[in-house]
């Protein structure tokens, strides 16, 4: 099937020539996180999360994440190049390939609407301790660092499968 991320006729598995895109939601300012979206979030994947640093460059760090609700959730302790560029500039993007498949990738786009600190953001790190190493607490909290919990409103999710084609008219045969 066309798409699908199947390998190439050659039979290399190396040359994946088109995709499978699918955009995720209807309203242009908060998209819907679908089944197979939620599945992914839910299960121990790595995420790399990107901000903007003040001189506009990015910043990018892979992370634990998590549902809560229809909000994708992460932590990290206050303080963190991640938390002060997301509190000036709420925008975010998060990516996942898929570890059996990296041409099976999911992004999402949106903001930060909540940032939580606290009991409840302490609690949240366990959590995640939990679903990602298996231990009831996380364990390698530094002695006076304090967590947040930050909740991201989708406003994009792509699920991709293979390479992406170009955009109409980037290629002069187009």
């Amino acid at each position: 099937m066309a798409g699908d991320g199947r390998r190439d006729d050659t039979g290399t598995g190396r040359r994946h020539n088109r995709a499978s895109i699918t955009t995720i939601g209807g309203r242009s300012d908060v998209a819907t996180l679908n089944d197979l979206v939620r599945a992914r979030l839910a299960a121990p994947n790595f995420w790399h999360l990107a901000t903007v640093n003040p001189d506009g460059s990015p910043q990018v760090t892979p992370m634990w994440v998590d549902l809560e609700g229809d909000l994708v959730m992460f932590n990290t302790a206050l303080g963190r190049v991640k938390e002060e560029n997301l509190r000036r500039d709420p925008r975010v993007s998060l990516s996942c390939v898929d570890a059996q498949n990296p041409y099976d990738r999911v992004e999402i786009r949106g903001r930060v609407v909540e940032f939580v600190v606290g009991e409840e953001a302490e609690e949240a790190m366990d959590r995640l301790a939990r679903k990602y190493v298996g231990t009831e607490r996380y364990e390698w909290r530094v002695p006076g660092e304090r967590r947040v919990m930050m909740l991201v409103e989708p406003t994009k999710v792509r699920h991709v499968v293979g390479v992406e084609p170009f955009r109409p008219g980037v290629l002069d045969d187009q």
